[in-house]
């Protein structure tokens, strides 16, 4: 296997697993995401697109290439995500005003503000919360995925 097969295989294994994960911690372990738990989902959807063009065209390694590093790209934006979603929830830092609970100024906004708040993780495993995991997987990964892809072909 090639160092960029073994990349496009990362690229779109990985968002995949994390992706699924989530959906799974949804529907069947009725965890309610967040909006920060969303917006980490999209780059994991952006990136199993640009993995599955990558491989479709694995018969041209140039552009296979380049849309192996776009998804690790896009794997990396996630993990960048669960890093500021993982800060919010332990508190190092202010998240948004809307799904943190601060900003209302009156009745009608705290009304409209999501019912799961980001800054109260609703699950941890060894102190890590489902964000801080994304930010630790999704970033080893993205930084795999560039370093295969980046990779001369063995002569």
């Amino acid at each position: 296997m090639t160092s960029l097969s073994r990349a496009r295989l990362i690229a779109i294994l990985v968002p995949n697993a994390l992706l699924w994960g989530a959906i799974g911690s949804q529907y069947i372990g009725h965890l309610v995401p967040c909006e920060m738990c969303m917006w980490q989902r999209w780059p994991h959807l952006a990136a199993i697109v640009l993995a599955l063009v990558a491989i479709l065209l694995r018969g041209q390694p140039a552009a296979s290439r380049l849309f192996t590093l776009l998804a690790a790209l896009a794997i990396l934006v996630s993990g960048g995500i669960g890093v500021y979603h993982a800060g919010v929830e332990y508190h190092w830092w202010q998240g948004p005003p809307r799904c943190t609970g601060g900003g209302f100024t009156s009745l009608a906004d705290l009304m409209k503000a999501p019912v799961v708040m980001c800054d109260i993780p609703q699950w941890k495993l060894a102190g890590i919360s489902l964000a801080g995991f994304n930010a630790i997987i999704s970033i080893v990964a993205g930084l795999a995925v560039i370093g295969f892809a980046s990779r001369k072909a063995a002569r």
